[in-house]
């Protein structure tokens, strides 16, 4: 059985640009892309902090060491500059390779500096 899993995510990153007339859908910063393992062109989802907005784009490549995260084209509706996101990738797995697997989780302050890097997320408690 193939399972969809967490892969990666940079997790309340800060949107910086909202260019509604940009081609492309979320421009980020090359090096928050390679610190996270995103792609270039990467399917990815977008969780809204700010107004709980959840949508589907693909990443493009914003200039290294930049700190850009810039919502484009039709998702530019669904951010704001200010807004804090959250941005996850998936992937598509062996049910028998889950055991093993460990996402990679980048935690960003308000500025896109990466604050720390963790392989799990601890357990909630009540």
């Amino acid at each position: 059985m193939q399972l969809t899993l967490l892969k990666t995510k940079l997790h309340r990153a800060c949107v910086t640009h909202s260019e509604l007339e940009y081609e492309g859908s979320c421009a980020i910063d090359s090096t928050l892309l390679e610190a996270a393992g995103i792609h270039e062109y990467e399917q990815i989802q977008i969780y809204n902090v700010a107004n709980g907005e959840r949508f589907t784009t693909y990443a493009i490549r914003a200039e290294a060491g930049s700190k850009i995260i810039s919502v484009n084209g039709a998702a530019a509706h669904k951010a704001n500059p200010g807004d804090r996101i959250i941005i996850c990738a998936y992937g598509t797995m062996d049910e028998s390779a889950v055991a093993e697997f460990k996402p990679t989780l980048v935690y960003l302050n308000e500025h896109n500096d990466i604050i720390t890097m963790r392989h799990s997320i601890p357990v909630q408690a009540a």
